[in-house]
């Protein structure tokens, strides 16, 4: 497994673990979601930018 296969599956582990941790804020509401939910939602889109922009570069050092 290559450096970028390792780093895209730990990429979208990591968006999965904080979509998770997310529905999980929402289900037990109050205080911790309110205080939570942006941030939570922020996490997980860097996370899912963090394995788009490795599965883009991936890809482009596999074309060559």
């Amino acid at each position: 497994m290559s450096l970028f296969n390792f780093l895209v599956v730990i990429a979208l582990l990591a968006t999965v673990a904080s979509l998770v941790w997310g529905l999980i804020s929402m289900v037990r509401g109050g205080d911790y979601d309110e205080s939570h939910s942006a941030k939570l939602m922020n996490t997980r889109i860097a996370f899912q930018g963090v394995a788009l922009l490795l599965m883009l570069a991936a890809l482009l050092l596999k074309l060559d």
